[in-house]
């Protein structure tokens, strides 16, 4: 079976998966949409099918183009119909985190796969390496006390980002990634969530309106606690990585490696540095998923994914009220 792939959204994230799809002898990329459309004539051109057709509206090309599956790769703020139009075609949807901005429209789409029985995916690829299976292995012989998680850094340079209408803010659009390890690695969804937040410093920023940092503390139902910290004013030395605590061992969690401080397990490496491609091993395990039929495999269907996107929303409602949120 070559599985047909079609694109909405031709920007930057779109360019993690188009190039090894093109490269896949079960895969055929059949149509690109962007609102740019020399943007979407560009990954057409990349996807070496030389019939790889181009649109600027989603839904004349759901109309026109025969499609196993999609890849959603829109920013936040833009998610409207397109997961909607899928699901009810019955085509199997691979959506790039965050997945919405609100609860409302992601539970709706969630809702929508539910019901039309349709293979999903998130794109959180810090799930999808070997470094962060060897990592959960180990923690899974532990109880696991809490975690602290760090996504700090500069501010990203596109103008939607620094709007919260545009991204959710950035504990949705990047520390999502910190959150959603955690609750990987963790093994729980979560109980409460409570946030602080620290506004003022990006004066000299046209539209910003978002928190320069934010703490969010949360507990799961399994008793385990996290800190996850966010920052945009660090334009050099940030941190993003999750350190997740037990009795006497402690995992550093990256993108890509984990290192064990303490008493690891025999013939444990002190540190290891992932040997897989977590964007490739997501579209590999998404597209043999459509072709079994089976979806087992997915680490981050969107019902799951949702979970996480739960905790980043109450964050920040959190952030609003000053409230603990109760989940």
């Amino acid at each position: 079976m070559v599985v047909k792939v079609g694109f909405i959204g031709a920007g930057g994230i779109s360019g993690a998966h188009i190039p090894f799809l093109a490269l896949q002898e079960d895969v055929q990329l059949v149509a690109m949409c962007d609102i740019d459309e020399e943007r979407a004539k560009s990954r057409a051109e990349q996807s070496g099918n030389p019939d790889c057709k181009v649109y600027t509206d989603f839904p004349k090309m759901y109309d026109e183009v025969e499609m196993d599956a999609v890849y959603i790769c829109l920013p936040p703020f833009a998610h409207t119909e397109q997961e909607l139009i899928a699901a009810d075609k019955g085509i199997a949807i691979f959506v790039e985190k965050p997945i919405a901005t609100t609860m409302e429209k992601a539970e709706e789409i969630a809702k929508a796969i539910e019901e039309n029985n349709i293979i999903s995916s998130v794109g959180y690829h810090w799930r999808n390496t070997d470094s962060a299976d060897l990592a959960k292995k180990v923690l899974s012989q532990h109880t696991i006390a809490g975690a602290h998680g760090y996504w700090m850094g500069g501010m990203p340079g596109v103008a939607w980002w620094r709007r919260r209408e545009g991204s959710g803010g950035q504990l949705v659009e990047q520390t999502t990634h910190i959150v959603d390890l955690c609750r990987y690695m963790v093994g729980s969804n979560a109980k409460t969530v409570y946030a602080s937040g620290f506004a003022g410093l990006m004066t000299d920023v046209p539209n910003y309106d978002i928190e320069d940092m934010s703490i969010v503390n949360i507990t799961f139902e399994n008793g385990a606690i996290a800190a996850i910290t966010s920052a945009c004013i660090i334009n050099q030395g940030g941190s993003v990585k999750l350190d997740v605590f037990t009795k006497g061992l402690t995992a550093e969690v990256g993108g890509g490696s984990v290192r064990f401080r303490g008493e690891r397990p025999e013939g444990v490496p002190e540190a290891y540095q992932a040997t897989q491609n977590g964007y490739n091993m997501e579209d590999r395990i998404f597209i043999d998923a459509i072709k079994s039929g089976d979806p087992s495999a997915i680490k981050s269907p969107y019902a799951d994914a949702l979970e996480t996107h739960r905790i980043t929303m109450a964050g920040n409602k959190s952030l609003e009220t000053g409230e603990v949120i109760h989940l």
